[in-house]
This record gives C-alpha cells, structure tokens and sequence, in this order.
C-alpha cells in the first residue's frame, strides 16, 4: 500500500520520463510535491524501490527506472508517446552523477576533505578520457572557496571535477594534502627538490614544502560554474 506522496511521485516521475526521457530533479521533485527538503524525496524513493515500484541506475544522473505501476496509475497514463529507448539512453549518457565533497580552500588551506553526502551532476564530456574512457568513479567534485586561483579562471563558488591520482605533473592544476590534514587547490610546481604551491593571485604568495608533506589528491580535469 503506497502513500499519497509515493503516488504522487510515481505519477509525476512516470510523465516527466514520457514527455523527456528523464526523470525530474530532486529540487524539481521537492517543489512539485510541497515538501520543504531533498531529503524527503529521499525517503520517498527510498521506499518505492524496497516496495520494487522503482530502481535507481548506477552512476546516471537523476536516472530512475519506474517498475510498476500501482493500481488507478495505470488507468492514469498518460497518453503522450514513448520516447525510444535508444534516444533515452542517449539522453542519460550525456550526464554522470559525482559525489560532491566540501569546499576546497583556493585561499589557505582548509582541513581535509571529507564526503559530505551531496552529488553534483555533470556533463559526462568533463570527466578525463582515460585511455579512450572516462570512469565516473575515478572522479569527484569539490566546491571551491577563496580567489587565489582566480587568474587560472576558478572562482569562489565554483564547482571544480577531480581526476582522483596520487601524482601530476609539473604545472597541473591539484588537490594537495599538506601535512596530511590541510587540503587546497593549488599549481603543483618542482623546484630544488621541493614542492611549490602556486596560487593564480598576485596577493598570496607560493608555499613551499619538503616533498613528504605534500600528497596530491587529485588533478583538475574540469569546472562548472552557476550564474
């Protein structure tokens, strides 16, 4: 037995993937039903897939697949046409789903990144190619505070996407791990056998360290700004 708010749902995922081919967003979701918070929607879907109403796809962007449907739903369908399930499929390829980590100091460091259960989607074209494919689990995101990177074009509130490795080359825009708790965006540079952290900002200055204090965390392959 669903609740009034499952059908809902059901009813409103179910015409957004006949009329578009994908599902709706979770903001989309959460001012369409009256509730005041994603995490809502959350428990919604939730219990429509233990219900097996609804299955979640892996690594997709807002990529559900509706099931079944209960009883008086079905009398209710709409009558648009079915999109094709290889335009469908198309549509849903051209965007992946990241976990967003915290903010990323580009000013001074900040301590070490941590999950914070939030995801970000984006155009799958900005994850890295690697070797003719781009894994979606070799990336993250991270949201960027400061403006020491602003003459590389990273501005405060920017969303940046991270190749995870442990090395980069000289120049490459990382994530450096200082001293193994302060994380931030910077230009990894070698210079005298040390490691130089340069900021793109004529008012902060370049950090230096002895290479066993700095580990990188990942390289920058793209960004997503809001306006």
């Amino acid at each position: 037995m669903l609740t009034r708010k499952q059908k809902e749902l059901l009813a409103l995922i179910r015409d957004r993937l006949q009329a578009e081919g994908v599902p709706p967003s979770f903001e989309e979701m959460k001012l369409a039903l009256g509730l005041k918070s994603k995490s809502g929607i959350h428990r919604l879907i939730t219990g429509l897939e233990e219900r097996g109403f609804l299955r979640r796809l892996p690594h997709r962007a807002r990529a559900l697949e509706i099931l079944k449907l209960p009883e008086g739903l079905e009398k209710t369908r709409s009558r648009k046409p079915k999109m094709q399930l290889g335009e469908m499929a198309a549509r849903l390829a051209n965007a992946v789903t990241l976990p967003l980590y915290g903010r990323i100091a580009a000013g001074t460091p900040i301590e070490a990144l941590r999950d914070s259960g939030r995801q970000l989607e984006v155009p799958a074209a900005l994850l890295a190619n690697l070797k003719g494919r781009a894994s979606v689990s070799d990336h993250y995101a991270l949201e960027v505070a400061g403006d020491s990177m602003i003459e590389a074009g990273i501005m405060d509130g920017d969303q940046v996407i991270i190749r995870k490795a442990d090395t980069a080359e000289n120049g490459a825009i990382v994530v450096a791990l200082v001293d193994g708790q302060e994380a931030t965006l910077k230009t990894l540079k070698r210079q005298n056998g040390k490691i130089a952290l340069v900021p793109a900002n004529a008012r902060y200055e370049t950090r230096l360290f002895e290479p066993d204090r700095v580990a990188v965390q990942g390289q920058l392959v793209g960004l997503v700004r809001k306006y």
